[in-house]
């Protein structure tokens, strides 16, 4: 089978792929990552958006395909065509597995969670137009990646789709709208007590803006500061008096991690500054008016200093159609989420199957959670197992339970080594006993017919009129 499928690529028969997906030109051959040197071939190209992608199909290819949705987002004007090989080394387990993948750089950096759903669609067309349908195919989104593969799955995975089952790792579930909140408290908490980002001698500027456009702060020059204002990065007996309460007030109130606080921040800037300047016009969609914050050493102080605002409506509304998930899911979907995970926190998960019970279909979703404390990397073995259970599932029918999932995991830990750290009792506490809540809520004013014909004329990847 495959054989004739790399044939068919290299002789560049592509008649069988109707017009409209056959503007992305083929791929081309490229170096796999050492792993999978010699037991796979890869491949690069670029689709009729400016997204590279890149494909792997191992020598003994099972037949399915796993299509992969990166997090971040990465920052920058154009795509990265390097990003998608890095996510193929990352994510080579799925190789070793058997199963082809697939993942895209999306077309440019920056946040839309539509765009890089069109995007990753946009990779597995590719795909498919060069080796053919795969038996089944498999959408993998993590951290960020987690809401664009749920997002793809809402809007790609009818139960006529393309899709057969989805593995969402670590992800960002709770939604645009809402899933900023903490960061958006660190944001204001952190210029409360270290009033240098920005300087009084700098253009000010409103902290919800994460960065002022045209500045040229570097993200070397934020851990400065960071370091300046609370010697995060000193051992406690270096830091001052005034750094080591600045940086107890700042992590008592966020309740961030103190080794995840300097990424936390690194987010709150730039990417808000990408979200508010480049993605919104301007719009300002995030709110602390009202927000009651506790846990410093003078909390009535902070209250009374701290900045305040309040979104502009249709900023939210804008943000929330974008990334804010429905729950509106016709297939298998499995979560994997470390437990003391410290930057896309565990009670993320909550709100995703709130979200599904919502919608009426939480008998779609199986979650699992590990006694780990990474965002980024799990254990392999776990990984493997994950895809696994999902394909199971999605061919026969069978639900899986947490319990299974985690019983299971052994035969792959003799493979991989890595370990099995399920907890198939865990529970995550409720979404809203992470963040502080907003007063008034999440409302926006609906979209005007004119508006949803729009969104529905470019595909949700830019900006409601």
């Amino acid at each position: 089978m495959r054989a004739a499928l790399l044939a068919t690529v290299l002789l560049g028969g592509l008649g069988h792929v109707p017009t409209a997906q056959a503007r992305t030109a083929a791929p081309e051959p490229v170096a796999c990552p050492d792993h999978l040197d010699g037991r796979a071939t890869c491949w690069r190209g670029r689709d009729a958006d400016g997204a590279y992608y890149t494909a792997a199909v191992p020598a003994d290819w099972n037949g399915s395909l796993v299509v992969h949705a990166h997090g971040g987002p990465d920052l920058g004007d154009t795509s990265d065509p390097a990003r998608s090989g890095e996510d193929l080394e990352r994510w080579a387990v799925m190789v070793d597995e058997g199963y082809a993948w697939v993942g895209s750089s999306y077309r440019r950096g920056g946040y839309g969670t539509r765009m890089a759903a069109a995007d990753t669609e946009s990779a597995r067309r590719a795909f498919v137009n060069a080796f053919g349908t795969p038996r089944q195919t498999y959408l993998h989104g993590q951290s960020w990646g987690g809401d664009v593969a749920a997002k793809a799955a809402e809007t790609q995975g009818g139960r006529n789709g393309p899709y057969d089952g989805v593995l969402l790792t670590n992800g960002v579930l709770g939604g645009g709208s809402r899933g900023y909140d903490y960061r958006v408290d660190l944001r204001a908490v952190y210029q409360f007590y270290c009033r240098n980002h920005p300087r009084p001698t700098e253009p000010q500027y409103p902290v919800w803006q994460g960065l002022r456009p045209g500045s040229t702060l570097t993200a070397a020059g934020l851990r400065a500061r960071l370091e300046e204002c609370t010697g995060y990065a000193a051992a406690p007996a270096d830091r001052t008096a005034a750094q080591q309460r600045n940086l107890d007030d700042i992590l008592g109130v966020t309740r961030i991690p103190e080794h995840a606080l300097e990424s936390h921040l690194r987010f709150a800037t730039f990417t808000f500054r990408d979200i508010v300047a480049d993605w919104l016009g301007g719009r300002n969609p995030f709110a602390n008016a009202g927000v009651r914050y506790t846990g410093s050493h003078d909390d009535e102080a902070l209250n009374a200093g701290i900045e305040r605002f309040s979104a502009d409506p249709t900023a939210r509304r804008d943000l929330s159609y974008d990334s804010d998930l429905t729950g509106e899911v016709n297939l298998p979907v499995l979560t994997l989420h470390a437990i003391d995970d410290p930057t896309a926190f565990v009670e993320h998960e909550s709100a995703y199957r709130a979200t599904l019970d919502g919608a009426d279909r939480d008998e779609h979703l199986v979650q699992t959670f590990t006694e780990e404390s990474e965002h980024s990397g799990l254990s392999t073995a776990e990984y493997a197992n994950s895809l696994a259970a999902l394909d199971t599932w999605a061919r026969t029918g069978r639900k899986p339970t947490a319990r299974s999932v985690a019983a299971s995991c052994a035969a792959f830990d003799a493979r991989y080594g890595t370990g099995c750290f399920y907890d198939p009792d865990f529970r995550p506490a409720p979404y809203a006993s992470r963040i502080r809540p907003r007063p008034g809520g999440h409302d926006w004013p609906a979209m005007t017919a004119a508006q949803e014909r729009a969104w529905s004329r470019i595909d949700g990847v830019g900006i409601a009129p």
